[in-house]
């Protein structure tokens, strides 16, 4: 119980960090789910804006900000990797009601395809 409640507790950190973040390059998340690998989000990017710019500062800036107060590094880390070096972007037009459901229950059918594929 302890331990879901720390997970539960940084999820809505990483959140808000992760809103701060886009909000500084005029953006904002409109729907994400953390899961334990890799992180699903619906964001708002302005035109001025390129969309590796933006994913760039957001995954930059959290990582420095995650080995600050998580890893108690009080410098950057260099040589080391928090996130991967990819990510997978697409627009959104009239799907977007579809692809918020999708963020939404990610964890979920997440959880069911494994035990599906433990009996496989």
């Amino acid at each position: 119980m302890i331990i879901i409640l720390a997970q539960s507790q940084l999820r809505r950190h990483l959140g808000e960090v992760f809103r701060n973040l886009a909000e500084q390059k005029e953006s904002r998340i409109l729907e994400g789910h953390l899961m334990p690998d890799h992180v699903h989000l619906l964001i708002a990017i302005p035109p001025k804006y390129a969309v590796s710019q933006v994913i760039g500062y957001i995954k930059g800036k959290s990582a420095i900000y995650l080995a600050r107060v998580y890893g108690e590094r009080k410098c950057n880390f260099v040589g080391q990797h928090f996130w991967a070096r990819g990510y997978f972007v697409s627009t959104v037009g009239r799907d977007e009601a579809t692809i918020r459901e999708y963020i939404k229950n990610q964890e979920q059918e997440d959880q069911r395809l494994e035990q599906r594929n433990l009996w496989s």
